[in-house]
């Protein structure tokens, strides 16, 4: 799902220099609710998204695009951009002293928001301002801390949901849950299995850097390069003495996860992984994936994390930014999110702080038939490492794997 390169991380320290917010960007950080809700009213707010799902873009589409227009009369523009593009075009308007950005919000998390906070890209901090974030328990680590890092206002949390495998029962009974299983598993199975040149694959990837390091936390802390040193010469070892056994033996890798989710839906690879518990539930009541599809955390843990929305250093509307992201984070919003004929995500709210008439709404909603819940799989989550285990996952996957 992204790319990331040696240019981009050398841009990043070229554009380090920060940009000064302007008096009025400042003034939102003291305005009273009814004042930034008044301002936000008959505005337009564009905001930047990775649009690769189709049940992500009905939602945006027909749920928060006519409700933003009828609550609140604000008109939202959804561009299409995940990691790379937002920072690449948050440099650019640095670099170009662009005062008034193309866009207001970005969706992000994780890495992005490391580079985004090195270029000083996001403006805030401004989560807490919001009236809705009462109902989010920023002290829980897998929502507050965003890959190792404090959140600190400067994003706010939009969803949660864990890393897991995906495995057709009827094929795969016993699917494999460690290295050593995997490894056997390829060879009784070859070209059942690889690895997407993506988000997702760079993630599977930190999960078995996790079991090579010998314990679930095992990453956790800032960045150490001697470790990441160690644990990827282990890790290349492993992937290139057993890529002979992937996916056309190991010659080619998807570029992206969908890719992956074609394949295994027509059994051409009979093991797959995704966020979302593995997005299983959505794709079997699309028809996409069998009913006899399963999902499991790894043994020594996959990762749990959230999802953020940003508000962009240069934003032309601040104040209509502002206004969406508390309504996305809304109890009604987020109960949309998560019914089982819609997204079917894991809401970011803390139930038990929620009214209670929301609370009685989101315990009658339906429990999935076929993915696993958060709760299934959460006493095997791991957190995730520091964004620059990810940078470097990226780089060293194409030059010791893809270009060997």
């Amino acid at each position: 799902m992204r790319k990331y390169s040696c240019l981009l991380l050398s841009l990043i320290a070229i554009f380090f220099s920060s940009c000064e917010s302007s008096e009025e960007l400042q003034d939102w950080k003291n305005a009273s609710w009814s004042e930034i809700k008044e301002e936000a009213s008959s505005t337009t707010v564009n905001f930047m998204m990775w649009q690769g799902s189709p049940i992500v873009n009905d939602y945006i589409n027909n749920y928060v695009k006519p409700t933003l227009k009828k609550k609140y009369n604000i008109t939202l523009n959804i561009s299409s951009g995940q990691g790379p593009e937002i920072v690449q075009l948050m440099m650019g308007e640095k670099q170009a002293g662009s005062e008034k950005g193309q866009v207001d919000m970005v969706w992000i998390n994780g890495e992005t928001f490391f580079q985004l906070r090195k270029i000083e890209g996001l403006w805030g901090p401004f989560t807490e301002k919001l009236p809705n974030s009462q109902y989010i328990d920023l002290n829980n680590p897998f929502i507050g801390i965003d890959f190792q890092q404090e959140i600190n206002g400067m994003e706010c949390p939009w969803g949660i949901n864990q890393f897991a495998f995906v495995y057709d029962s009827s094929k795969t009974p016993d699917p494999p849950k460690t290295l050593a299983e995997l490894e056997t598993f390829v060879k009784v199975n070859p070209g059942t299995f690889t690895i997407s040149n993506d988000f997702s694959g760079m993630t599977l990837l930190k999960c078995f850097m996790a079991e090579m390091s010998g314990s679930p936390d095992g990453l956790d802390g800032e960045f150490d390069q001697q470790k990441y040193d160690t644990l990827s010469a282990q890790l290349w070892d492993y992937i290139n003495r057993n890529s002979k056994y992937f996916w056309k033996e190991g010659q080619t890798f998807p570029k992206e996860h969908s890719k992956m989710d074609q394949m295994f839906s027509s059994g051409e690879i009979l093991l797959s992984y995704g966020f979302s518990e593995g997005g299983i539930e959505d794709k079997v009541l699309q028809g996409l994936f069998p009913k006899s599809t399963k999902g499991y955390a790894w043994e020594n843990g996959t990762v749990l994390n959230s999802n953020y929305l940003g508000i962009t250093y240069n934003a032309t509307n601040t104040a209509g930014a502002m206004q969406v992201i508390n309504f996305l984070i809304s109890p009604e919003a987020q109960l949309k999110r998560a019914e089982p004929s819609g997204m079917n995500a894991n809401p970011v709210l803390d139930i038990s702080k929620l009214p209670a008439e929301y609370k009685t709404q989101f315990e009658k909603i339906t429990a999935r038939q076929y993915g696993p819940s958060l709760d299934e799989l959460s006493e095997n989550a791991i957190k995730e490492p520091a964004p620059e285990y990810m940078l470097n996952i990226y780089e060293d996957f194409r030059t010791y794997v893809l270009e060997k």
